[in-house]
């Protein structure tokens, strides 16, 4: 393997790690409202907040795999 290539690999490991982290994180404060409504003072901006995280990097992987495959 080429260097860039393993950069390239390392960046997509490091997104989806942070992807991952985020849509757990959305995932988890949305099944807590059941159940603490009154305990999750923050719960809603959570939600939002790693839910649109989890939105901008799974884009931004798309544009850059787009990118990647259609290089003119």
């Amino acid at each position: 393997m080429t260097p860039a290539a393993i950069g390239l690999v390392v960046v997509f490991l490091a997104a989806g790690l942070a992807l991952g982290w985020f849509g757990q994180k959305t995932y988890a404060a949305h099944g807590d409202v059941k159940v603490a409504k009154t305990r999750m003072r923050g719960g809603r901006r959570t939600r939002w907040r790693s839910g649109l995280w989890a939105i901008l990097i799974a884009a931004l992987l798309v544009i850059a795999v787009k990118d990647i495959l259609f290089a003119h």
